[in-house]
């Protein structure tokens, strides 16, 4: 389950649930309402090869959604571009609105529908030809006048994100038109909006390029009937950020403001509230790292999910008052929708819980609600683990445990390393399951850090600009507290970390042989070289200062290449732009070059995950072969998946 949506009148729950789909190789989506009462069964909305995501409920209880589901009633196939469709309590549902380069986000209000749609420049008229004409011609090239190029794993224009807006009739959409004519990158990828009560105001991210390749993003209110365009928040060392939420009321508009990091500066985030006719703001909630955000249907007071000492729960802060925490639990929640009677739908996942929808009533309880998803038999416990490090700071973290593992039969020991940095173990995984490790007889480690969100400023400015000693000196404190337990073999020891987490494998690779195997994904190597090619430059050239200079050097993996003496598992994917595949190429090849025995699981189509079933399964494979033979001292077997 992947979204959440409560009906105007608080009578109907939908979500979005993804599934594998018959042929073994892709996902899809549908829409299932899910009943408010624990004693009901959820009912399947939406059945199409195509999938369905972008729920969204219409004042009138009716539901629109995205699909690339053909229309059987249309003379005119549609290509296959999503478009979107409205699905009435009862009947079939209906395509309601095209365009040639698709639908993405949808809001609706007031008697207004606003989507946002990718559209090439020039005249809206001739695109769908001159898209075709791009095609036949074999023209793939894009030429860039200002940056970022790329996003996470794709490429940026030619087509450009604008929003479109028109007015909601039982047919579909009458008098559509376009809001943001020439927005430039303004509204690429980062964007997130929302639609006034009323209908007539669009309030957006947008962003705004700055002198050197520099970025940075603004609020804006954009007039729904005429398109003119007002900056509601704006300042030259914060970023104004989703998730955007306009109250009930109309009157304020809720945000994530960002301060810019420097070099001597941590990043920090506030919930902010802006006045959406005078653009006055403040913040109601500070060094806070949001979810989710909604407003209480009064419009007086806004709940939020955020990290919060390894979990993730609900809070609640009026206008003019004090944050308050409103569930107790372990639960990570998100997705959140206020109900009128007080109570909050949500989604809740932990680190041993996939997603379910809950009902959190007014004083914090939490009812679990039907789902479609099966509940699972977790093979092994989560314990909560602490250890106190070197400057006195606590460092705590999860521990997996398989449920046969004795102090006469301890289980080999898995340390986890997350990724972000700015993040936090708190959350279900597929893709980093420590379950799946924890049926093969392993305990998994995973710890929160220096850099980890959820407790405090000061832990994020503790490895500001000193990622690799820091992080690494708390990582090694928690793992020798937890190799003194005597369910867990000392001897018998890994390391693993993607991204940012892979980052700190290659560095504890080249600082400490106490491990058998690292495993490192998607991982930073030559500092230097990622800062210049990764597709968000800016955001690291101010915390690292320019390239080339002392910081780089000081905290690069790679000056240690001559010290690493642990078999390592290198994997990449080559749609990695986050972490760009020249960083994986480049620490594979220092490995070869070294001595160093080591292996490449190179991925030519996924990006910064590894999302495709198969190379999925092919993933989880060759770690585990990895690990047999270098921490259980078996011999090589080619992953089944790769012969």
């Amino acid at each position: 389950m992947n979204a959440l949506r409560l009906s105007p009148d608080g009578t109907r729950l939908v979500s979005v649930v993804q599934s594998l789909n018959a042929d073994g190789k892709s996902y899809g989506a549908a829409l299932w309402e899910i009943p408010q009462d624990p004693g009901g069964e959820p009912r399947r909305l939406t059945r199409s090869a195509k999938g369905e995501a972008g729920a969204e409920f219409a004042p009138d209880g009716t539901l629109l959604f995205v699909s690339r589901r053909p229309d059987e009633t249309a003379k005119e196939a549609g290509g296959d571009s999503a478009a979107l469709w409205l699905l009435p309590e009862r009947g079939e549902p209906v395509r309601v609105a095209t365009r040639p380069g698709g639908i993405g986000g949808v809001r609706a209000a007031g008697g207004t529908v606003v989507y946002s749609s990718e559209v090439l420049p020039g005249d809206a008229a001739t695109e769908e030809e001159r898209r075709k004409a791009r095609e036949e011609a074999g023209v793939s090239a894009i030429l860039h006048e200002g940056y970022p190029v790329r996003y996470w794993d794709h490429d940026l224009g030619p087509a450009r994100t604008r929003l479109f807006a028109g007015r909601a009739v039982r047919e579909g959409l009458e008098d559509v038109r376009d809001l943001t004519p020439a927005p430039g990158g303004a509204l690429d990828e980062h964007m997130s909006f929302d639609l006034t009560p009323d209908g007539r105001t669009v309030v957006a991210t947008w962003r705004a390029p700055l002198p050197n390749g520099d970025v940075r993003w603004d609020l804006v209110a954009i007039d729904v009937a005429d398109g003119s365009r007002r900056t509601l928040a704006t300042s030259g060392g914060h970023d104004f950020g989703g998730p955007v939420t306009v109250s009930p009321d109309g009157r304020l508009v809720a945000c994530v403001r960002e301060r810019h990091g420097a070099e001597e500066t941590a990043v920090a985030l506030d919930l902010w509230v802006v006045d959406l006719d005078t653009g006055e703001g403040r913040a109601v909630a500070a060094e806070i790292f949001p979810a989710a955000v909604a407003w209480a249907p009064s419009s007086r007071e806004l709940f939020f999910a955020a990290d919060h000492q390894g979990r993730r729960p609900v809070f609640r802060v009026p206008l003019d008052g004090e944050v308050t925490r409103v569930t107790a639990d372990d639960g990570a929640y998100a997705e959140l929708c206020p109900a009128p009677d007080g109570s909050v739908y949500a989604l809740r996942g932990a680190v041993d819980s996939p997603p379910r929808p809950v009902r959190i009533a007014a004083d914090g309880s939490v009812t679990t609600l039907p789902s479609p998803t099966p509940a699972l038999d977790l093979p092994g416990t989560l314990t909560e683990v602490t250890a106190t490090a070197e400057d006195g700071t606590e460092i705590r973290g999860w521990l997996v445990v398989p449920a046969e593992a004795t102090a006469e039969d301890p289980a080999p020991f898995l340390l986890w390393i997350h990724g972000g940095p700015l993040s936090s173990w708190n959350d279900w995984s597929w893709r980093w399951n420590p379950w799946l490790m924890a049926r093969h007889g392993y305990a998994v480690l995973l710890p929160d850090p220096c850099l980890s969100t959820g407790y405090g400023q000061g832990m994020v400015e503790r490895g500001w600009g000193d990622w690799g000693p820091v992080t690494h000196a708390d990582l090694m404190a928690i793992t020798d507290e937890c190799l003194k337990r005597p369910e867990i073999d000392e001897q018998r020891t890994a390391a693993m970390g993607g991204s940012f987490g892979g980052y700190m494998a290659n560095w504890v690779a080249g600082h400490t042989d106490r491990f058998r195997a690292i495993v490192t994904h998607a991982s930073l190597w030559n500092l230097d070289q990622f800062a210049g090619s990764t597709d968000g430059a800016h955001y690291w050239r101010r915390e690292f200062g320019v390239p080339g200079s002392a910081r780089y050097a000081r905290l690069s993996p790679h000056r240690s290449l001559g010290e690493i003496r642990t078999p390592m598992l290198v994997i990449h994917g080559d749609k990695d732009y986050r972490v760009p595949i020249g960083e994986g190429l480049r620490l594979w090849w220092d490995l070869q070059r070294s001595g160093v025995e080591s292996k490449f699981l190179y991925f030519p189509d996924e990006n910064h995950w590894v999302l495709k079933p198969g190379n999925a399964i092919a993933w989880y494979e060759t770690v585990l072969a990895f690990l047999s033979q270098h921490v259980m001292d078996e011999e090589w077997t080619r992953p089944p998946s790769l012969s």
